[in-house]
């Protein structure tokens, strides 16, 4: 894809609701210019998939989208095909949805575990039982390799050039907590999406430390909007976040690895940086 293809692609994901961020096609280009293919037919896109490389090792698979009028035609197998094609040699992982799971078992895909999407509202949150303490500071304020050198055993393989524009893009509000006076112990991103606001990523060494990061990006979404927290199940400290503030679970998608899923710390990952592109 060009950079203009991929806003078309993300165009299909708005249709489909998966809700982009509106600055995503920045982001997400920046990371691998390559790692974005369209299919087309007489002329006319039909189908899409990302497979966007970091560093030497992973991939994450995602945008898989057909053209509702095109699909059971193997359009769709055809652009799967060529996407993992790209990536011989390397650990691929997707979220895909649930129903979906036996098709990719089928590629070599293993179940590692489900991700949980959540909704809220600003206006009608619980009162937070926890003030936002010091510590919580703009991430603008911090360094960005000290903010890279600590986001970087959350994800298989370097993603600098990814972060260097999710970090930094408008409109997004970050928050760090800084313990004993100079060690990042946790960060946060709000960013708006089409239909009201995402927390990703929401990183933190400690539920404690999770939950004041919330707190702190929850704050700055405006009243009446709706906020989405993208939770790994396996992770109970933040799926008992989620509940402790009554937010609604919507939908669920299935992590998945090819072949085996890389070792993360999830009991640190209390929020997805984003289904996409991982």
């Amino acid at each position: 894809m060009t950079r203009a293809d991929l806003d078309v692609a993300v165009g299909w994901a708005a249709a489909e609701g998966w809700n982009p961020g509106r600055h995503d096609t920045v982001c997400f280009y920046a990371a691998d210019p390559d790692g974005f293919l369209m299919g087309w037919l007489e002329g006319k896109p039909v189908a899409a998939i990302s497979v966007v490389k970091y560093g030497a090792t992973f991939s994450f698979l995602g945008f898989y989208i057909v053209r509702p009028e095109f699909r059971g035609q193997g359009y769709g197998w055809q652009i799967w095909q060529a996407g993992l094609a790209s990536l011989q040699g390397r650990t691929v992982g997707l979220d895909g949805v649930v129903d979906q799971q036996s098709n990719y078992l089928k590629s070599g895909f293993q179940l590692a575990y489900r991700n949980v999407r959540y909704e809220g509202y600003s206006e009608d949150a619980a009162p937070p039982s926890v003030a936002v303490r010091d510590g919580i500071v703009p991430l603008s304020s911090l360094p960005v390799a000290q903010i890279i050198e600590y986001d970087r055993p959350f994800f298989p393989d370097d993603r600098t050039a990814f972060l260097r524009g999710w970090l930094t893009q408008p409109e997004s509000h970050g928050v760090g907590l800084i313990k004993d006076g100079r060690s990042l112990a946790g960060y946060g991103i709000l960013r708006p999406c089409r239909q009201g606001y995402k927390i990703g990523p929401l990183f933190a060494d400690t539920p404690a430390q999770a939950e004041v990061l919330f707190l702190a990006l929850r704050a700055q979404v405006p009243v009446s909007q709706p906020f989405y927290l993208d939770v790994p199940e396996v992770n109970a400290a933040a799926v008992a976040l989620a509940q402790k503030y009554d937010l609604n679970s919507m939908f669920e998608t299935a992590r998945m690895y090819l072949p085996t899923a890389p070792k993360l710390p999830t009991d640190r990952i209390f929020g997805v940086t984003t289904f996409e592109l991982g």
